[in-house]
């Protein structure tokens, strides 16, 4: 029930927003799409350490390989405390790889989204959560338990950054698979 009750907070947070530095903008009241449901979950491991859980919010008919042009939320669950620096830094290095076939993100883009993370994210500590929401033409939306943290209002950055996880490019594969597993097994044709 509670992450019922952050999602109706996400669709409380962001539609009108004030234009802060790096893209970032404050949180106000979105139109979340009504009828996100809960499909697949799974748990970061490092040297078999548990880093997060993760949960996948999609609408229904949401088709896997098409998820960078679907709006979809991503929960994290934190099992270890992190400093958001070094949440940051990771971010961008996966979304480097997750971008690296077209060069993306390029230099500046790195550098100003890897400042951006780091002053919108807030350190976590184990039983924290963190959610994104990726709005495919807009951007992302971030919140902290029921918090807006912000919005990061460039579809590329958002595209990049959700990649991390949903992408085939992913450092995290096993994971992709828990998020996408019940919705491959419930869509006809090919696999993403």
């Amino acid at each position: 029930m509670q992450r019922r009750a952050c999602i109706t907070r996400l669709a409380t947070v962001a539609a009108s927003a004030l234009t802060l530095p790096g893209a970032v903008r404050a949180a106000a009241e979105p139109a979340l799409p009504p009828g996100l449901r809960a499909a697949g979950q799974g748990t970061l491991r490092v040297f078999g350490f548990s880093i997060y859980r993760a949960r996948l919010w999609v609408l229904p008919g949401f088709e896997p390989a098409q998820w960078a042009a679907l709006p979809l939320a991503l929960e994290l669950e934190y099992l270890t405390s992190i400093r958001a620096e070094d949440i940051a830094s990771r971010s961008l290095k996966e979304m480097r790889r997750v971008g690296e076939p077209k060069g993306e993100p390029n230099i500046e883009q790195a550098q100003r989204w890897q400042a951006t993370l780091q002053a919108l994210l807030p350190d976590v500590r184990s039983g924290d959560k963190l959610m994104g929401w990726h709005r495919p033409a807009q951007g992302a939306l971030f919140l902290r338990g029921e918090q807006p943290l912000g919005e990061v209002a460039e579809p590329a950055f958002s595209r990049l950054f959700f990649g991390i996880w949903l992408s085939e490019r992913t450092g995290a594969p096993e994971l992709r698979q828990a998020l996408l597993a019940p919705l491959l097994a419930a869509a006809p044709g090919p696999r993403a």
